[in-house]
């Protein structure tokens, strides 16, 4: 596949629905002595200001600082005591709200997501919020990692952002659904995911 390009904090748009559409597609890569995992987002939740079911909602906290810092940085929260959940940041610097990174199907460093989740599909190694983190070996060390720096835990892309003409990479439609596993705010469409993809997570009823 073409080289993956780290995403810069100016390329990401400073509103959290607009940033979690714009995140379906790009990659979320880890770097290790070891070699590099790395795989497509498939599919994200947006949590913006307001929002009664996101962990900035009751202002900012020690547990929840990483929310409120500038776009583009981790915030990794333990959830129901056993599974890490891997966020990032999404607007401006002291505005809290944050993209929900669900799935991703994985492109690099297959083995070594395989060694921490042995004995589960291709399919499934990434598919799910709690099931990402194993993969990736993401956990509470990563909480206000920036994501925009280009090495460790980052993001990036496959074609020079704002460089379209010639993509490395057909774009791939987006689709958009209401969130997963809420007791309240469920009607609100702010789950964006990749039509079409096996790698999503949830109920297929909802991908219509």
């Amino acid at each position: 596949m073409p080289a993956i390009l780290p995403l810069r904090r100016e390329d990401l748009p400073v509103d959290t629905a607009e940033l979690a559409r714009f995140m379906v597609g790009k990659y979320l890569v880890r770097d290790m002595a070891q070699g590099r995992m790395a795989g497509r987002l498939v599919e994200v939740e947006a949590y913006p200001v307001g929002d009664s079911t996101s962990h900035a909602f009751i202002g900012r906290r020690p547990y929840n600082e990483s929310m409120f810092r500038e776009r583009g940085h981790a915030y990794v929260r333990l959830t129901y005591g056993s599974a890490w959940m891997l966020n990032m940041s999404s607007e401006a610097l002291d505005v809290g709200a944050g993209v929900l990174f669900r799935a991703v199907e994985p492109v690099e460093g297959i083995a070594a997501m395989e060694a921490r989740r042995p004995g589960v599909p291709l399919r499934d190694l990434a598919r799910g919020p709690g099931r990402l983190t194993q993969a990736y070996g993401v956990g509470a060390a990563f909480d206000g990692a920036d994501l925009c720096l280009g090495h460790g835990l980052w993001i990036g892309c496959v074609e020079e952002p704002g460089e379209p003409a010639e993509p490395a990479e057909p774009a791939r439609l987006v689709g958009v659904t209401t969130r997963i596993g809420l007791s309240r705010e469920m009607d609100r469409p702010l789950r964006f995911y990749e039509l079409g993809s096996r790698f999503v997570s949830g109920p297929r009823r909802l991908l219509a």
